[in-house]
């Protein structure tokens, strides 16, 4: 049943994404009145088929790819729906919704893939890992986002343009707020996943998991991770300089989790 209520949950992914095409580059009011219950609708059933399918596989870790894709969905839409709850704005709905639709849509018709293979990793420590981690990098993301998107709407604000295509954008104090609020949010979800990472790998590999550089770099982007939030928090920079100096942690950590995806340690491989 849970594929039947993944599909379900695709479905209304799609809807959603195309209704918040006109709700937010056109401001229809219809049409957000259409977006925001086919997203809640949508993580409803998205969230039960990856409880039923857990549960059926008789582990709550994701154990293959279809398994993370389908909670990294998830957790994108989740991140997008707290912004909807905290700042009453759908504008990142044209990104986030159509994101969840593609991760979600092999995880729903795409076949089996490998799953991992030491007896180890399963344990309960394993979705603690995959879950923050997964987190973490959707709430850096959609910061990393809205720091963009930020130096867009200044951009056109001090042009004074008071037409084309971003004049959808919040206000920039919004997206300061929000851009601030995910890097916030994301460090303690890093640091959880890095902690429940190295107990797993640690008890599976011994002292060899330390030596991986990848896991080498994925500390130091930790340390890299924290400085940025210390120096936010002692300067209390914002606006342009916030920016950049978030962005490029926010950058850093995506390359490590690029990296990270050829280490061995991360490899799936099929019982």
């Amino acid at each position: 049943m849970y594929l039947l209520w993944l599909r379900v949950a695709v479905i209304l992914y799609a809807g959603a994404s195309i209704a918040a095409f006109p709700a937010v580059l056109y401001g229809r009011p219809g049409w957000r009145r259409l977006c925001l219950p086919l997203a809640v609708a949508a993580f409803f059933f998205h969230f039960v088929s990856l409880t039923e399918m857990l549960i059926a596989a008789h582990h709550w870790a994701p154990m293959d790819m279809r398994e993370v894709q389908s909670l990294l969905a998830i957790s994108v839409c989740a991140v997008f729906l707290l912004i909807v709850a905290f700042y009453r704005t759908v504008s990142f709905g044209i990104f986030a919704l159509p994101m969840a639709l593609l991760l979600s849509l092999e995880p729903a018709f795409g076949l089996e893939q490998g799953s991992i293979a030491s007896p180890m990793a399963r344990s309960g420590w394993l979705f603690v890992h995959i879950s923050t981690i997964l987190a973490a990098y959707a709430a850096l993301f959609f910061s990393l986002l809205a720091s963009l998107l930020y130096l867009a709407q200044e951009r056109r604000l001090k042009q004074k343009s008071r037409i084309g295509f971003l004049t959808w954008l919040p206000p920039l104090d919004t997206m300061d707020r929000i851009a601030s609020l995910l890097l916030l949010a994301g460090f303690p979800c890093m640091t959880v996943g890095l902690l429940a990472g190295s107990l797993i790998a640690q008890q599976s590999m011994g002292a060899a998991y330390f030596l991986d550089p990848k896991i080498l770099l994925s500390f130091g982007m930790w340390v890299l991770y924290l400085l940025v939030l210390c120096v936010q928090r002692s300067t209390g920079l914002r606006g342009r300089r916030a920016v950049y100096l978030s962005s490029f942690a926010i950058l850093v950590a995506l390359s490590v989790w690029a990296a990270n995806q050829f280490s061995s340690v991360h490899r799936f491989t099929r019982l």
